[in-house]
């Protein structure tokens, strides 16, 4: 069995988050099983030596030629991190080293329109629906021939993640959700929030403009701000900041990030040939791998997991993590890594 890690004490500065910290990313939180919540404080962080983050390998996989980082023994038990918006593959740079210490692979990729991740015809639709970020995944794993892995993730990562549990279970040793079940219904997206939400999806309707998606394209201060939103207590650099910005530069970044948001509030049209899978998704399928879900500062007054929990059907628990924003792998590396491990044991 896998040693745990002790998750580093720096990462968690107390108090909670705001209503419209929580909304500003347009997440819902949820509360665990009675018995099964646990909100975590950290003892120091190891000390052993880890392996280096990277260097990004690259591989054509379906639609892609993929970028990924990929650290540990080839033949430990894979673990697929999936990063989201707007961030990379660095929210990762302390995880993926720690699994990879404990003995799993650890592969992690930039999503379509990051990094060095590029689409091999320039005929393919720029297209960033839920289910095709989720068939990316799906090709990333046959082309590495893996037939099964924990997968794990928050924000676009965590609803990716979410997919693949619920349409590929056979591919889904076991998932890790920060924010809980993330699954995008357009139906419910069209219904209007209270006013104090909608406040905090603003950069959504602003995507939705060609100002919006001109200024996006002009200005790559605008997801520092995102980030300074998202988690107003971490206290990261700018070397921090431009590692990951230096993955915005993807030429196909700006049109995924815009058709995404856009797709989200019915605004723009996915593809026909995806429409079976997005109609299984919209009907809110039950996950049964096994699942631990992690809230945070921003799921703000829905962090206890409540609304979300009954769509784990299999071994499940919730955890807190308090004085943390969005970017959770980053700002609690210790913390997502003891996830990852915990639900490998459940799941053998």
């Amino acid at each position: 069995m896998a040693e745990r890690v002790k998750p580093d004490r720096r990462f968690f500065l107390g108090a909670a988050a705001t209503t419209l910290t929580a909304a500003s990313l347009g997440m819902v939180g949820g509360v665990a099983r009675a018995g099964e919540k646990s909100s975590l404080r950290a003892p120091p962080a190891t000390s052993r030596p880890l392996p280096p983050f990277g260097p990004v390998q690259q591989i054509d996989a379906g639609l892609l030629n993929v970028g990924y980082a990929d650290l540990g023994p080839a033949d430990g038990p894979p673990v697929v991190l999936l990063h989201g918006w707007p961030y990379d593959i660095h929210s990762y740079e302390r995880v993926a080293p720690l699994l990879a210490s404990a003995g799993y692979r650890a592969i992690v990729p930039y999503l379509r329109g990051y990094g060095t991740t590029r689409f091999r015809s320039a005929d393919t639709v720029r297209n960033a629906q839920q289910s095709v970020v989720a068939q990316d995944v799906i090709a990333l794993m046959d082309a590495l021939k893996l037939k099964k892995a924990i997968i794990a993730g928050f924000d676009w990562g965590s609803r990716t993640a979410n997919i693949l549990a619920a349409l590929w279970p056979e591919r889904c040793r076991a998932l890790v959700a920060v924010s809980g079940y993330l699954i995008t219904s357009l139906e419910a997206n069209l219904k209007p929030l209270p006013p104090i939400a909608e406040l905090g999806w603003w950069y959504q309707y602003y995507f939705a403009t060609d100002r919006g998606r001109i200024g996006y394209a002009e200005n790559r201060e605008f997801n520092k701000l995102m980030w300074k939103t998202a988690s107003p207590k971490w206290k990261f650099d700018d070397a921090t900041y431009g590692r990951t910005a230096a993955a915005f530069d993807n030429p196909d970044h700006v049109p995924i990030v815009i058709h995404n948001y856009r797709w989200r509030l019915s605004l723009a049209q996915g593809e026909p040939r995806y429409d079976d899978l997005e109609k299984k998704l919209f009907a809110r399928p039950v996950i049964s791998v096994p699942t631990i879900t992690i809230a945070s500062d921003f799921d703000g007054p829905a962090a206890s997991g409540a609304p979300y929990a009954k769509m784990y059907s299999g071994k499940y628990s919730h955890r807190i993590l308090e004085g943390i924003g969005h970017n959770v792998p980053q700002e609690a590396p210790d913390a997502f890594t003891n996830a990852v491990l915990d639900v490998a044991t459940s799941s053998s």
